[in-house]
Parts: C-alpha cells; sequence; structure tokens
C-alpha cells in the first residue's frame, strides 16, 4: 500500500521534487563552469559540492512541497481523481516549474555580480523593487531573458505533461490514516531540517566558491531573510559582558583621551588636542564601489584613474585601510558612527537608529551646516532616515530639478550632476555664513555602469571600467569647479570608498578585496603624504576630528590614525554572518555557532593560512565585536552628548 500511494497519491510532488533537484543541480553546474578559474577541481571537493548541493536542493523543495502535501494527504478519494483537480494540479506545478527557471536565471545574474549565492543584497533587491527593476531592464536583454525563460518552461512542463508526471496512472481506495502515514513524512521532515540544519557549508571547503556552490538559492534566500538580525550572544564566541567592556576601554584608550565615567558600560571619552582648533569646511565623499585596486596610486596599470591619481600625489593618501563590509550601508555605518560591523544588517537599516553619536553630531556640535547628499532616491536602504534623524539635512534626488539632472539610470543621477549639486549646497551654506559639512554618496560605479556620452574614452553600458573612469572624470570635473570657489581655500575634500566592487575570492574572507583609498585634499591645507598604517573604515570619522584639531566628546570606536601606535593598528572586515579581525599579519574569523579560525595573512599574495589558536588576538576581536553590538543593543552609543557653542566662522 505505502508503494501504490507513492505511485499515485503523491506522484505529482516525488515528479516535482525531481525536476527542481535537476534544475537546481544544472544551475550548479553552469555556475561552477562560469568560475571555472576560481574553483578547486579536487574530485573529493566536487563530489562534496554535489552531494551536499543535492542535499540542500532536497530540503529547500520540501519547504515549497508544505500545502501541497497538506491537500494529497487530506482530500478525499473523490475529490482526488475529480478532472479538475488534475487539471489544477498540472496547472500549479507548471506554476512552480517556472518559479524554479526564473530562479535559476536570477542565480546566474546574481552570482556574475557578486559570485555568491543569494543572500542579504538579494532580500534588499525583493524590497526596493523599483530600482531594482529598472536595473535589471537598463543591465540586461530583456526579451531575450524572458523568450528562454518561457522556452524552457514549456519545454520541461511538456515533458512532464506527456510523460503524465503529475497525474497518477491509476486510481487505488485509500483511507486518512493510510494517506496520514506517507503526507506526515513529507509534512515533518522540512520541520525537522528547519531546526536540525543550517546551511554553514564554509567549514567543509578551503575554497570559498565550492562552499558556495554547495548551496541551494532558495535555502541560502530564506536563511538570509531569518537571520537579518544575529544575536551576538547567542551565535558568537562571548565573554560576559563586564570582562568584555573593561577590555574594550582598555582597547579604546588613547593618548589625548580620558574617559568621563567610571562606568564599564559607557564608552565616551573627552578627546584633547594639542593643536589649534580648525573651522575648514568638509566635502566627504563616499565613492561607490572604489576599490583601491582600481587606482594607479595603488598600483593598477589601466589608466583608470588619472583625476584620483592627480589628486593622490597632492594629498594625504591612507595606503592600508580596509573597509568593514560588502554594503553601501556597511561602510555608511563605519564612516559615520565609527562602530565595528555587528553581525546580521547594518545598523542604518535596523530600528531604534534614531539620535546616534555620529560624525554628523559632532559637526552640528560645532554649529556646522550639515548635509547628506545623495542622487538617488533616499529611501533606499533606508538612507533618509537613518541620515534624516542623525543631524542631517538630507539632500537626494527629489530635491534635484530638471535642470540639475542630464543624465540619470535606475541608481540616480550620475555622478557629475550630483557633484554640481554638491557645489549648489556648498555655495547656500557659505552664502549663509556657515561652515559646512557633506557627506557625499556616488551612484555611477554600479552596475548598468551608464554615464553621459563623450565624457571618457569607454562606451557608456560596457562594464566596470568604463564606470570608473567616468566616476574619477567627474572627480576632476568636482575639483576644477571647487577651485573657483571662495570657500575652497578653507575646505578639505576627502575621497573614499564604501567598499570594493567585489568580495568574492577562494578564502572565507577575501581580505584584498576590503582594501579602499582615503584621500584627504587640499594642497593649502594638507602637505602631501603616505600613510602606511594599517588602519579601518571606522577610523575615518575620528581622523577627520583630528585634522580639525577638535577636543570633544567621543562615543567612537575608531581611533585617529595620524596619532595611533604600532601596537594599535588593526582592522575589522565582515561579511553579514563572518566578522574578521586583522592586526599585523595575524587574522581571526569569528563565526556563528560559537566558531572561530585563525590565519597568517600575506599580503602581497593575498593568501590566509591556517595558524594555531591566539589568546590574545580573539579577546580583541570579542571585545571589540561583543562590546559594539552590547552597546548598541542597550542604546548606549546614543548621543547623550551636550551641544557646544557653535565655532566662530572664518570663511
Amino acid at each position: 500500500m505505502f508503494n501504490s500511494i507513492l505511485r499515485t497519491r503523491f506522484k505529482g510532488l516525488l515528479s516535482l521534487a525531481g525536476i527542481y533537484v535537476a534544475i537546481a543541480m544544472v544551475t550548479r553546474t553552469y555556475l561552477l563552469f562560469f568560475s571555472r578559474a576560481d574553483v578547486s577541481w579536487n574530485i573529493w571537493n566536487l563530489i562534496k559540492v554535489y552531494a551536499m548541493g543535492a542535499f540542500y536542493d532536497i530540503v529547500s523543495v520540501s519547504y515549497m512541497l508544505i500545502p501541497f502535501a497538506l491537500l494529497v494527504t487530506l482530500l478525499t478519494d473523490n475529490a482526488f481523481y475529480k478532472r479538475w483537480r488534475m487539471t489544477s494540479a498540472i496547472v500549479f506545478y507548471t506554476i512552480l516549474i517556472a518559479a524554479a527557471i526564473f530562479g535559476a536565471f536570477a542565480e546566474y545574474f546574481f552570482w556574475e555580480e557578486f559570485s555568491t549565492r543569494f543572500n542579504f543584497i538579494a532580500i534588499d533587491y525583493l524590497v526596493y523593487t523599483s530600482e531594482v527593476t529598472n536595473n535589471i531592464f537598463e543591465s540586461y536583454n530583456i526579451p531575450l531573458v524572458v523568450s528562454l525563460w518561457t522556452l524552457f518552461t514549456a519545454a520541461v512542463a511538456i515533458f512532464a505533461i506527456r510523460k503524465k508526471l503529475f497525474t497518477p496512472s491509476e486510481r487505488i481506495s485509500t483511507t486518512i490514516w493510510q494517506r496520514l502515514k506517507v503526507g506526515s513524512a513529507f509534512i515533518i521532515f522540512p520541520f525537522i531540517a528547519f531546526f536540525a540544519f543550517g546551511q554553514n557549508t564554509e567549514r567543509f571547503f578551503d575554497n570559498q566558491y565550492n562552499s558556495e556552490l554547495a548551496k541551494d538559492g532558495v535555502y541560502s534566500l530564506g536563511s538570509a531573510y531569518i537571520n537579518n538580525e544575529l544575536d551576538y550572544h547567542k551565535f558568537y564566541i562571548n565573554n560576559d559582558n563586564k570582562s568584555t567592556l573593561a577590555e574594550l576601554r582598555k582597547l579604546l584608550a588613547t593618548e589625548g583621551s580620558q574617559y568621563t565615567s567610571s562606568n564599564p558600560d559607557d564608552i565616551t571619552r573627552k578627546i584633547t588636542s594639542q593643536g589649534e582648533a580648525k573651522n575648514y569646511n568638509v566635502i566627504l565623499i563616499c565613492n561607490e564601489s572604489l576599490s583601491a585596486s582600481f587606482l594607479g596610486a595603488f598600483g593598477n596599470t589601466e589608466k583608470l584613474t588619472p583625476n584620483l591619481d592627480s589628486i593622490a600625489k597632492q594629498s594625504m593618501l591612507f595606503t592600508n585601510l580596509y573597509s568593514t563590509g560588502t554594503r553601501t550601508v556597511r561602510g555608511m555605518e563605519a564612516i559615520t558612527l565609527s562602530i565595528p560591523p555587528t553581525p546580521g544588517s547594518s545598523i542604518v537599516r535596523r530600528p531604534g537608529n534614531e539620535n546616534l553619536f555620529t560624525l554628523g553630531s559632532v559637526f552640528s556640535q560645532k554649529g556646522y551646516d550639515t548635509k547628506f547628499v545623495y542622487g538617488g532616491y533616499g529611501y533606499f536602504d533606508n538612507m533618509n532616515y537613518f541620515f534624516g534623524n542623525n543631524d542631517f539635512k538630507v539632500v537626494d534626488r527629489n530635491l534635484f530639478t530638471k535642470a540639475d539632472t542630464h543624465f540619470a539610470n535606475a541608481w540616480g543621477v550620475c555622478d557629475g550632476d550630483l557633484f554640481n549639486k554638491v557645489i549648489q549646497e556648498a555655495d547656500s551654506s557659505y552664502a549663509s555664513g556657515k561652515p559646512f559639512f557633506q557627506y557625499v554618496m556616488t551612484t555611477s560605479n554600479h552596475r548598468p555602469y551608464t554615464y553621459p556620452n563623450n565624457c571618457v574614452d569607454i562606451p557608456s553600458g560596457s562594464g566596470r571600467e568604463g564606470a570608473v573612469k567616468y566616476t574619477d572624470y567627474a572627480m576632476g570635473q568636482l575639483i576644477r569647479d571647487a577651485k573657483s570657489k571662495p570657500w575652497f581655500k578653507n575646505t578639505l575634500i576627502i575621497i573614499v570608498a564604501d567598499h570594493c566592487n567585489n568580495s568574492a575570492g577562494k578564502s572565507s574572507m577575501n581580505i584584498e578585496k576590503y582594501h579602499i583609498p582615503f584621500i584627504v585634499y587640499n594642497p593649502n591645507l594638507v602637505k602631501p603624504a603616505k600613510v602606511e598604517t594599517q588602519c579601518s573604515q571606522i577610523d575615518v570619522a575620528p581622523t577627520i576630528l583630528g585634522l580639525m584639531g577638535w577636543s570633544y566628546e567621543s562615543k567612537f570606536f575608531g581611533k585617529n590614525i595620524l596619532t595611533m601606535k604600532p601596537n594599535e593598528q588593526r582592522a575589522f572586515v565582515g561579511t553579514y554572518q563572518k566578522l574578521g579581525y586583522l592586526k599585523g599579519n595575524k587574522v581571526v574569523i569569528l563565526d556563528v555557532q560559537h566558531q572561530s579560525e585563525f590565519f597568517t595573512y600575506n599580503k602581497n599574495s593575498n593568501n590566509l593560512t591556517p595558524a594555531s589558536k591566539d589568546n590574545a588576538l580573539l579577546n580583541e576581536a570579542v571585545a571589540y565585536y561583543q562590546g559594539a553590538y552590547y552597546l548598541y543593543k542597550n542604546g548606549l552609543t546614543k548621543n547623550s552628548i551636550n551641544k557646544n557653542p557653535p565655532m566662530a566662522q572664518k570663511r
């Protein structure tokens, strides 16, 4: 009877599961050959990729089949064998086949961009449908994609219908108890899998590409959604909060700073400057996906950034700075809050992120006109809400007139139009008699890589290199325009990236892909220099304030790079789940399930070699990461510092 029920009642479910697994296996194979230069072709690794992949494919499709399994189990014989029921089953199963093939296409495009299965970025793409849909239509040949999708769906569906895979070949009588014995397996298995199995494949592979291939895309999407914010104490190595915060206070202590309280929960320090306080204007440009490897100043020979390379020679250039993450909002978090990345999504996108102690709040306390200037619509990634509730005035695409906009794509106006707006806002602040601080976020160095014609010698929309060259062109124009303004002689132009263009690599943490430029420019105010101190994106804010010569109260986790001692040098590199801590050539990576891995990092070859456990390094990493999580979750990074009187303005 068991076999008979499987052949009749549950035949359609088994057929659909088999088709889904086949589509997933074909997708996995295509992605394998797409990344053939990067994967490990060791036969044992390939066996693990396909064996583990098949398991997660089965788990993934089992979730989808739950409602169908319930229906097939509970329907009486008379209802189950009616023609309308058979027809509706074929329709719904065909829709699921179309969805599976659509997912395979989506996985290819996502892998092409990020070299990973679906993750937090894919979740964001589902939320911000307008930008993403427009980006897709601008980036890909949609008629061709839709035609292929329709063709493949039709081919699979017709094959399944002709072979009668979805309809029983015979009729048998069953009781509800007989059906429950079989149907319960379809229903219970996915629940067991949900609680018993994670998709942490990294521990089984040395090569990150193989690890990602062993996953199932739909399963990864669900996992990313569920784990949008991870409880540090539940998932990561942690010490008791008292000892962690005591260690954190030791790590944050520097010469020229003094804690304002003996309370272990309070990291507020009085930063005392030894120099004269300046009232420079500051334009901080956070450049989308500007990897250090694009610049000639860091060894690139493609001549993509002639303007930035020229600017770098006249600037204070920080050559050894690393971003904290792989998303724009993670870079914003690091620069404005000066805080290590906490597991899950960026604080920019979390609830309770209002009235935090930020770089903007310090400038605001000093009487500055403080603005966030963005060429896109700032509701994306919660940017407008975050900046608007943390001492910034928001200037986004809604405030760009038709006259301001000469070229735009799905993500926003081109960098040239954005920088024209920056100049306008600076003029406005200057005319009002106020010093100004602008946090500027660019968009042009992003797929679909389109920009105005006749600006650079690479056609618009042809790829990343053209977008990099265009954003460099726009940067050069900004500098030339700024030099003609009366406020330029008293203005620092600071250039930094939000993250690199791609973080994928063979190692679980590709440290080279976190290396970004940090440039402080104004020949009238800053002498050219190369600063080789190993440092983090969270150090940008304290360094800017150090250049201003300001004394202020701080809740920042970062330090002034220019006064760092050798034993203070370190960097934070993370994904939404993995938390890396780099100190010299030593690396520890914290992961879920209270895991930690230790490596020796060779910067020249970008290789991580497994190393023995280093308790001192581990305790520092835990102090920073656990401390950041604890203080934010408990509201202890809020801006409780009293405002200082406005500075006198020397224009």
